[in-house]
């Protein structure tokens, strides 16, 4: 899990195919990212907290909205199952 650049979210990967957006105030779920054919091994936030990207074992990385939870683009061409994933 990774905090929000202000605390006030933390985006969770799952091996359940998808990652969440959670308020850390309230403990709700946000938004559940949904698109990813294969378990998510990571999620982070951008440094402006407006985007988080996920990797998973479905060969993709994945740029999401954190206010609309949408996916905003797909990153694909690699061989084999992404692990990591950071803005720098």
């Amino acid at each position: 899990a990774k905090f929000s650049p202000d605390g006030q979210q933390v985006v969770t990967a799952s091996s359940d195919m998808t990652a969440k957006l959670w308020s850390v105030a309230w403990g709700e779920c946000l938004h559940t990212l949904e698109g990813h054919g294969e378990y998510v091994y990571s999620a982070a936030f951008s440094q402006d907290g407006q985007h988080v990207i996920t990797v998973s074992a479905d060969r993709t990385a994945k740029l999401w909205g954190v206010a609309s939870g949408e996916c905003l683009r797909t990153f694909q061409g690699h061989s084999d199952t992404l692990y990591g994933a950071a803005f720098s």
